[in-house]
């Protein structure tokens, strides 16, 4: 048998293993097959990545980067490519995980899937250099939350965010305080809004929030980030800074846990 039909042979066999691990949401290039050529967003998420792969180093040795909601892994991937020495990935479905840990070892990249959820990044007791949180706060219950949990316990640094936003793209310049007969400036469409999906919004009942421009950034400062780039319309790097405990205690509340729960799921 010539290596050429051994090599058809080996791409019949992945393209029946990625066919059996689907849907895909991520089309990834594994071995020159694609994972979701169909894609209804096209090239997704090359297409979007390529607007702003050039804000983040391009060479990221001995830096450590964590993934949020990293679905099949292309962000992780990437970042690996760039040289990282750990990147972890993580999120709530089992099978974008199993998708990303085949893609790694078809890839042959040592990069690290673990289920946790946002709630629970205070269990990896790891700060890093390059959080990634991509596609992840709309689908929340409690948005500003996750910001301020990554703000204490995983952001070393940077941080690549992303969000949908709907609504208008206009911020508005607001004055640092208010008296209480004041309520013109939330009528302003450049006031930070945040619009609650009470049922489903794009068929997907894990859309809760979504954020208008101007609520983007200002959660985003109120959490702890200077924003540093915007490099494409919904994507913003930005950098960790220290901040105040405020008066009314920590921004962040734990739910309890009993003495057996453990986070995640390891």
């Amino acid at each position: 048998m010539s290596l050429s039909q051994l090599s058809a042979i080996d791409e019949q066999r992945l393209e029946e293993e990625i066919t059996a691990l689907g849907p895909w949401f991520h089309n990834l290039r594994l071995r020159g097959v694609q994972t979701a050529p169909d894609h209804f967003l096209g090239d997704y998420p090359e297409v979007k990545f390529a607007n702003f792969r050039d804000a983040i180093p391009a060479d990221l040795s001995g830096k450590t980067v964590l993934d949020i909601g990293c679905n099949a892994g292309f962000y992780s991937l990437e970042m690996k490519r760039r040289g990282a020495t750990r990147v972890l990935g993580i999120d709530t479905d089992e099978r974008y995980l199993r998708q990303a840990r085949f893609a790694a070892e078809i890839e042959e990249m040592d990069v690290e899937f673990r289920r946790v959820a946002v709630w629970d990044v205070a269990a990896l007791r790891e700060k890093f250099d390059l959080v990634i949180f991509m596609g992840v706060l709309y689908h929340l219950r409690h948005p500003l939350l996750a910001l301020d949990l990554i703000h204490e316990h995983v952001a070393k640094d940077l941080m690549l965010f992303q969000s949908m936003q709907r609504g208008s793209r206009e911020v508005a310049q607001l004055n640092g305080d208010y008296d209480f007969s004041a309520t013109e400036m939330f009528d302003d469409p450049g006031y930070p809004k945040m619009h609650f999906v009470e049922n489903r919004y794009a068929h997907d009942e894990t859309n809760w929030w979504v954020p208008n421009r101007a609520c983007v950034e200002a959660m985003l400062r109120s959490s702890g980030f200077v924003i540093e780039a915007q490099p494409e319309k919904e994507v913003y790097l930005c950098r960790r800074r220290e901040i105040e405990v405020p008066l009314d205690g920590p921004h962040c509340v734990y739910p309890a846990r009993g003495s057996g729960e453990r986070y995640g799921d390891g």
